[in-house]
């Protein structure tokens, strides 16, 4: 059996992090931080691909009471996010909260007891009062479905469990995948590979990285009073107009558009490979992405881009359909991530038994992304319909925070036991979601993306501006909650 603290948050990352430090400034310190891992981080520590880095502003990609004028660059490197999550925890002492190598095996709630019983993979056992899933989306990676993956002699690996210690100078090498992460290691690996093979199934739209270095005096400037405020401030505005195109009429998007097919002709002066990689879907439909090394990559003599479909590997390489035959020494999978099941696959049973899985037998939802009728006491962080495709994500978390706070304080206001969403709420607040989505971009744009479960249903993303979400969302509103106890 475990200690019984009363709040268990689940993950490591921005968002169990974002959520341990508001409750320590509350001044409730009776929780643990439960991590998979031997490290903290998340995302920003499995991502350790050459190139890692974010691709929204550091500024913005950080916590609005935790301002780092220090940052490095306009979009910080990997190790730079880890090293500011890092100096958080030290900071406001998380420490004494964190319990490493504490995989999630279950989570049940018990009616009578009116607490989970939160069960790992090593037999230990925690029976909280509440529990606050902090896992995130991008931590599953995805692989793809190809006959005789496993008959490959070769090296493989996915970008988010890069081998370092393998050395891919001179090497024939085969990337699958052209996705964010892609575009950020494809360049570093075609400095180093003998021959460089990239399969591309669908090509995404790319606009320039407007990525500079801060300066020391910059830097130094930034520590002044509130000046460092305005610059998140601008930025947030910036990303914040991106959304327009989006979800008002992707026909305002139309200059987005132009960015990046303007970039495509500066960088991609061979006709023939400007067409595999010009989209022809609308922008917006998949994730923008921002890259201005990756185009120049694709034009090296050992670099060959290839749009036929893979049929099969083989001991030694990868056939595509019209039947060539591509001989490698290693594949890399830059496949993304398995996201729209990633909670759908946990062992959550709520009231009565109920399966997680049977509360989302038509697709995963939650009342604004956070709560589930007949799951008492349990919160998400970045759960459904909460992702952004234009701006960042901490934002999110910090609003989903406030509403779970906001959830806390009712608990305790009214001495109650037990606090879950009305259906009838969840359900109105969904319905204006999807009436919302039908008319966005990722819906309509013609293409198929990570955003949309199998049944072509967008369960990732917020279909509006963050401020929207911020305004009805920070706070729990008390007449769409039940209060028990």
């Amino acid at each position: 059996m475990g200690d019984d603290p009363a709040i268990v948050i689940i993950g490591s990352g921005f968002a169990g992090l974002g959520m341990a430090i508001q409750l320590k400034k509350a001044g409730f310190h009776d929780f643990v931080i439960l991590e998979k891992n031997d490290d903290l981080g998340g995302t920003w520590r499995d991502n350790s691909y050459p190139g890692c880095a974010c691709d929204v502003p550091s500024h913005m990609y950080s916590f609005s009471f935790e301002l780092n004028p220090g940052w490095s660059r306009m979009f910080a490197p990997q190790q730079e996010i880890w090293d500011y999550l890092r100096r958080c925890v030290d900071k406001y002492r998380l420490g004494a909260h964190l319990r490493f190598k504490s995989t999630v095996d279950s989570m049940e709630w018990d009616d009578d007891a009116g607490q989970w019983r939160v069960s790992l993979a090593d037999g230990a056992r925690y029976n909280p009062k509440a529990v606050i899933s902090g896992i995130g989306a991008l931590h599953v990676p995805a692989y793809p479905q190809i006959r005789g993956v496993e008959r490959f002699t070769g090296k493989t690996f996915h970008s988010a469990g890069w081998d370092h210690s393998y050395d891919l100078r001179g090497k024939r090498v085969a990337v699958i995948g052209t996705g964010a992460s892609a575009i950020q290691f494809v360049p570093h690996v075609a400095e180093q590979a003998g021959r460089l093979h990239l399969f591309q199934r669908t090509p995404p739209w790319i606009q320039p990285k407007p990525d500079v270095p801060f300066p020391a005096p910059v830097r130094q400037a930034l520590r002044l009073p509130g000046a460092a405020r305005a610059l998140r401030n601008i930025i947030y505005g910036v990303l914040e107009a991106r959304s327009v195109g989006f979800t008002l009429s992707p026909r305002l998007s139309t200059p987005m558009r132009e960015i990046a097919l303007r970039h495509i002709a500066a960088q991609i002066p061979d006709p023939q490979l400007r067409a595999k990689v010009t989209p022809d879907y609308t922008i917006g439909c998949k994730r923008i992405l921002l890259s201005s090394d990756y185009y120049p990559a694709l034009n090296r003599p050992n670099v060959d881009v290839i749009t036929d479909g893979i049929t099969e590997v083989t001991e030694t390489g990868i056939v595509t359909a019209d039947g060539s035959a591509y001989d490698v020494d290693v594949i890399i999978y830059g496949t993304g991530f398995k996201v729209t099941d990633t909670l759908a696959q946990q062992r959550i049973n709520g009231r009565g038994g109920l399966k997680i899985q049977e509360a989302w037998a038509d697709g995963i939802e939650a009342h604004h992304g956070i709560t589930v009728p007949g799951f008492p006491n349990f919160f998400m962080l970045l759960g459904p319909n909460t992702g952004l495709g234009h701006n960042s994500v901490v934002f999110m978390i910090e609003t989903q925070v406030k509403h779970i706070m906001s959830c806390l304080r009712l608990l305790s206001a009214e001495k109650g036991r037990t606090i879950e969403p009305k259906a009838s709420a969840m359900r109105r607040f969904n319905d204006r979601l999807h009436r919302r989505l039908r008319k966005a971009v990722w819906s309509e744009g013609g293409c198929q993306s990570w955003y949309l479960d199998e049944k072509g249903v967008n369960r990732t993303l917020w279909p509006g501006f963050t401020f929207e979400y911020w305004s009805g969302s920070r706070r729990a509103k008390r007449s769409d909650y039940t209060i028990t106890g």
